[in-house]
């Protein structure tokens, strides 16, 4: 293969003679993105080769804009990151060549006690960004870092590391948040979030959106208003992460906790499945789109090496273990999905969306999670991942509605996990959900379509930290979804984010909303919480606190979401009219 050949040569040479064979669709897409992924692996080998080391660099402004963070704890390692950016919302502003930064951990907030320094380059391939793997560490301890370049000194960023495995460990507290739409709201509960008093955050998707300015509108109005765009190559990417990272609160949230990361759809855009993007794209050109997405992706979070993207592929599944309390099984039900079935949307289950060959996680994954739930000896067993797990019929019991976009898409997928779930017999399940921008507490039973089968686990769906705008307590819809579906327990629709409490044998869930986000200051509160004990029939409502200040019902229903993103899609086709 000749090394100076662009990935849109390649391309174009590859699929100009697969298309003349008998080839299937899938064997296409999976051929066309092994040639991207070697494509770009060239371009960064070629890039880092023979290039000096800046050690004292001159930056026209400060360079730490994005601020730092820190993730994927492990007991004896995590990894800090930071990128430099002193002209963030234009691609960066730095020179393409690499960059000494000096880094450091310590004890203290203070650096009197540093623990550990170095020294890494911040190459131009990967946006600059830096991301440090420290070892040797001691589990379960707190420290402090920050990094230095060019004379400029970042903020300072807390970690912490998690137990040992096997470690005998009473309680641990975390938050999971997900949906953070910028034009959408003031990212305030990242303030409050910032000021609880945790171990470890869970980030579920949609951490940035693709969308132009005004494409995708709230019900409430989009208050802020994106730089650019569409966002389609890799600098616009960098662009789009960098302005939501201009956001105060959400760079203090990140340096107050280690994040665990995984992504939705809105990362590359709404609703791609696989290598099938969502509307208007050739598959040649979605991959393109979705290898920048993916690299400027890595490049903002704080990721292990492992997570390195190769083309168009980047490994996101992953699992961390908190002593013998809870093991967290993390998944990417995005990336290897078979596409929704009946042209996605909403609709009744169909033989497409029954077909048992269907996949959400991919064989691999699927099977990596299976054996790992075999092995599991610990209090709990989480599943941080992105859509509603739970079967909901949103429409009526003789007329059902699904998202073929959830696991209601995918249900022989979710068959196969229950059916190992029942050989275990399991009832320590927790999963974690984002994705549809409302609060919801679902038992998780072993039979859906029977209200009174085993309940083994629960899932807590956390709402959008923006997404949807200010949204209310309850919708024109609330009612008639809670009474046909059963093991539904809870709704709510306002902005936040989940506290989880463990211990041995109890898990509480506190609903933490803001009664608005169209303005800046919100106060938070906890609207409700729930426990779950592995020995009882299932959730336990605790507590229920009206929020005086919010909406208490507006006439929105679930597929309004849907309806946003096809207007937004019809603005980008039209705008796309024009400018051709």
């Amino acid at each position: 293969m000749d090394n100076g050949v662009s990935l849109e040569e390649l391309m174009k040479r590859w699929s100009g003679s697969a298309l003349g064979k008998n080839m299937d669709r899938r064997d296409f897409i999976q051929g066309a993105s092994k040639l991207a992924g070697l494509s770009l692996g060239l371009a960064l080998a070629q890039s880092v080769t023979g290039m000096e080391v800046n050690a004292a660099p001159k930056f026209r402004d400060y360079p730490f804009t994005l601020g730092v963070a820190s993730g994927d704890p492990l007991p004896d390692s995590v990894v800090l990151w930071t990128r430099l950016a002193p002209d963030p919302l234009n691609g960066g502003g730095m020179a393409p060549q690499p960059v000494q930064v000096k880094w450091q951990i310590a004890r203290d907030e203070h650096f009197r006690k540093v623990v550990q320094e170095g020294k890494v380059a911040a190459r131009p391939e990967l946006g600059h960004s830096v991301h440090v793997e420290v070892e040797g560490l001691k589990s379960e301890q707190i420290y402090y870092y920050r990094f230095k370049s060019g004379g400029e000194t970042s903020q300072t960023g807390r970690t912490k590391t998690l137990p040992a495995a096997g470690t005998d460990i009473k309680s641990m507290k975390f938050a999971f948040a997900s949906c953070q739409q910028f034009e959408h709201g003031y990212f305030t509960a990242y303030k409050h979030l910032a000021k609880e008093d945790l171990d470890l955050v869970f980030h579920l998707g949609d951490y940035i959106y693709e969308y132009g300015p005004n494409e995708y509108i709230s019900p409430s109005g989009n208050v802020r208003m994106h730089s650019g765009p569409e966002i389609i190559q890799l600098e616009d990417y960098r662009n789009r992460y960098a302005q939501y990272r201009s956001d105060s609160h959400l760079r203090a949230a990140h340096a107050a906790f280690p994040w665990v990361v995984t992504w939705d759809d809105h990362e590359v855009e709404n609703n791609y499945a696989n290598l099938n993007p969502e509307k208007g794209q050739s598959v040649e050109a979605f991959i393109k789109r979705r290898a920048a997405a993916y690299q400027a992706y890595y490049e903002h979070m704080p990721l292990r090496k492992s997570s390195l993207p190769e083309g168009s592929d980047m490994r996101l599944y992953r699992d961390f273990s908190y002593g013998n309390l809870a093991s967290f099984f993390v998944l990417d039900s995005r990336q290897y999905r078979d596409d929704q079935a009946n042209g996605d949307g909403s609709s009744p289950q169909t033989p497409e969306s029954l077909d048992p060959s269907r996949t959400l996680l991919g064989e691999e994954q699927e099977q990596w999670l299976t054996d790992r739930l075999g092995k599991s000896e610990t209090s709990w067993n989480v599943l941080p991942q992105q859509i509603f797990f739970s079967e909901r019929n949103y429409a009526t019991l003789t007329s059902p509605k699904f998202s073929m976009d959830s696991w209601d898409g995918y249900p022989a997928a979710r068959e196969r996990l229950m059916k190992k779930l029942k050989e275990k017999g399991t009832s320590n399940l927790v999963v974690l959900t984002g994705d549809v921008h409302a609060s919801w507490a679902c038992e998780i039973k072993e039979d859906f379509i029977r209200p009174d089968s085993r309940t083994v686990g629960v899932e807590f769906v956390g709402t959008s930290i923006t997404s949807g705008g200010n949204g209310a307590d309850k919708r024109a819809d609330t009612d008639k979804i809670l009474s046909q579906n059963p093991h539904i327990k809870f709704f709510n629709d306002y902005r936040g984010y989940v506290r989880c409490t463990l211990t041995k044998d109890q898990w509480r869930a506190d609903y933490r909303v803001l009664p608005f986000v169209t303005e800046p200051g919100a106060d938070i509160s906890t609207r409700a919480s729930f426990i779950y004990q592995k020995d009882q029939a299932g959730l336990q409502k605790i507590a229920s606190i009206p929020v005086p200040e919010g909406i208490q019902m507006t006439n929105e229903v679930e597929e309004d979401r849907t309806t946003a993103h096809n207007r937004a899609h019809e603005k980008q086709r039209k705008r796309m009219k024009i400018t051709q």
